[in-house]
């Protein structure tokens, strides 16, 4: 199946392109559009196609990856959207808080571009093999009987 249509919310020239060679190299059926900042993944999501992975940058100037994650946590029907920040950060607390908003993972962003592009490769790899997990509310668990 594969990961058709990969967001990118990033508000840096060199990391837009880098992330667009580093797809097109491993992923080249993937098709990628790109946003410069947090307001605008919002409208973006409440059109169709969605796309299966949002990569999201965490520190953009304004409305930054936390804010984002939170408000699309926010939206119901946005639930099955992967969120994966891809930052240069290496901060646990920034990791923890953006894993307790409800991201999917945290990925470092490499400076090495070879590093770089297997690190994306295998982000994309890792999200087309896992498949969405349904949990039944409480209560209707055969397991609490």
């Amino acid at each position: 199946m594969g990961v058709d249509l990969v967001l990118v919310v990033e508000d840096t020239d060199e990391d837009i392109e880098a992330i667009g060679r580093a797809i097109g190299r491993s992923h080249p059926d993937t098709r990628l559009e790109f946003l410069r900042s947090g307001p605008q993944v919002l409208p973006r999501l409440r059109r169709r196609p969605l796309p299966q992975v949002v990569l999201l940058d965490l520190n953009m100037p304004g409305e930054g990856g936390l804010d984002v994650i939170k408000q699309v946590r926010a939206v119901p029907g946005l639930a099955g959207v992967r969120l994966v920040v891809f930052t240069s950060s290496e901060s646990q607390a920034e990791a923890e808080a953006c894993y307790a908003a409800g991201a999917d993972s945290y990925v470092y962003k490499p400076i090495n571009f070879a590093l770089f592009r297997s690190v994306l490769s295998r982000t994309l790899d890792y999200w087309e093999n896992v498949t969405q997990t349904v949990v039944p509310p409480p209560g209707d668990s055969v397991a609490q009987a």
